[in-house]
């Protein structure tokens, strides 16, 4: 099913997707990704994007205070600045090695995971190793059979993904993707 962004039933049909255990394509704070409750919904997510099981997915969260329920440690002060916004950091996670985290600057993003009381997976709109899909025609073309649910935005030719910082190792961080915010390598001291 495809939707408007500005369907005034918006918000109660995409909590319906997600609380079923469907995945809805919609724009987050840069690009075009699958969404879905985690950690219920990775296998799902990684197999329409033809992506190996073992690689992990970005967890959204709507606080600060979630990063300790999948995080050993927290994010440093000089890095809290960047949040919310298109900034994802990897720490050493509780469940799994490590742990992808981004808090969003989107407030619909923000009050579908204060409702489900939940966070969600967020990841590029592709098959894995491919570019990144921003048309929503060809989004509707490539993945309409396969999730439960498209929100259009509209076309989103100018969004950059997020910016990606490596924390997991404390006296080697990395910036390994430079993205929509420019982290400056001081920031990385901890």
């Amino acid at each position: 099913m495809v939707i408007k962004q500005d369907d005034p039933n918006l918000k109660l049909k995409v909590l319906s997707v997600l609380r079923n255990g469907g995945i809805v394509i919609m724009r987050g704070d840069t690009i075009y990704g699958f969404f879905g409750i985690a950690p219920d919904t990775k296998e799902k997510i990684l197999s329409i994007k033809k992506r190996n099981m073992k690689k992990g997915l970005i967890i959204l969260i709507p606080e600060f205070g979630w990063v300790s329920r999948f995080a050993e440690n927290d994010v440093p002060s000089s890095l809290k600045k960047y949040w919310p916004g298109p900034l994802t950091i990897i720490l050493k996670g509780i469940q799994e090695k490590t742990v992808a985290m981004r808090l969003p600057r989107d407030d619909f993003l923000v009050e579908l995971m204060l409702d489900l009381g939940k966070p969600l997976y967020s990841t590029s709109v592709n098959i894995s190793g491919e570019r990144e899909i921003n048309k929503i025609s060809e989004i509707i073309e490539k993945f309409g059979n396969t999730v439960e649910l498209i929100v259009d935005s509209g076309d989103s030719d100018t969004a950059i993904a997020s910016t990606i910082v490596d924390l997991t190792d404390k006296n080697n961080p990395v910036i390994v993707r430079q993205g929509e915010v420019k982290v400056d390598e001081r920031d990385l001291r901890i």
